[in-house]
């Protein structure tokens, strides 16, 4: 992968995510609409301390540390509920069909919601989910729930019903490992069904197989810049965002 364009933003980004033509860029207290030449489309305001966003069927589902609210692109609010634990501390979401799937940092858990927002379940690690700070990635992807458990350099895999399905990965320095304390952070698919991780540390987005086998890094810490923060990572075709 290559540089092939870049554009600014007002203000620091929080999240972003793909919708169709668009992308929705979370930054501060704004969303910002644009559509894949850069142009603003729409921008509308939001609350304070954004964890993630995630989009489905032209909706935005904003996620903050205890609450998730609903907008359409025009930045009305469709609807929006609390958190099922005054203690949770939430740190990335991924929606699903009929479900919002939301890790929780302080219960150390995934909480799954219906699409309005109704608990349904906590989906518990076999092995005990190990978070070290917010490096809880989710993402759903052929009927599968991709997760990271950074503390233990692991993604593992469920079912939209809960179901452990199995994990892969290992710690270590090399391609193809996660290192350091706690990686991978962020999660993405290709439409394919490769999964795309992204560490922290020394950056670097690398690609797995459906079946977790490691097939290739796609960026270093040097093709990114360098830097120790994990990048948010996208795909759209051959593009990665």
């Amino acid at each position: 992968y290559k540089l092939v364009s870049s554009f600014s933003v007002p203000d620091r980004i929080e999240s972003f995510e793909l919708a169709e033509s668009n992308l929705i860029v979370a930054a501060s207290n704004y969303i910002y609409i644009y559509d894949r030449t850069a142009s603003l489309v729409n921008n509308f305001a939001i609350g304070s301390n954004l964890r993630d966003i995630a989009v489905y069927y032209k909706n935005i589902y904003l996620l903050f540390p205890t609450r998730i609210e609903v907008y359409n692109q025009d930045g009305d609010r469709l609807r929006d509920w609390e958190a099922c634990s005054d203690e949770s501390d939430y740190c990335s979401m991924a929606v699903a069909p009929g479900a919002v799937f939301v890790t929780d940092a302080a219960n150390k858990n995934i909480c799954k919601y219906t699409a309005e927002g109704n608990f349904v379940k906590f989906i518990q690690s076999p092995d005990g989910f190990i978070i070290p700070g917010y490096s809880f990635g989710i993402t759903y992807a052929n009927d599968i729930i991709y997760c990271s458990n950074s503390g233990r350099h692991k993604i593992e895999q469920y079912s939209p019903d809960g179901e452990y399905l199995g994990s892969f990965g290992k710690a270590g320095d090399a391609t193809g490992m996660f290192c350091g304390c706690c990686n991978p952070v962020h999660l993405a698919y290709t439409s394919t069904g490769e999964i795309i991780t992204s560490e922290k540390g020394s950056p670097r987005i690398s690609c797995y197989g459906m079946d977790g086998e490691f097939r290739s890094m796609l960026l270093d810490s040097k093709a990114l810049g360098g830097g120790t923060a994990a990048y948010d990572i996208k795909v759209s075709g051959d593009k990665l965002f």
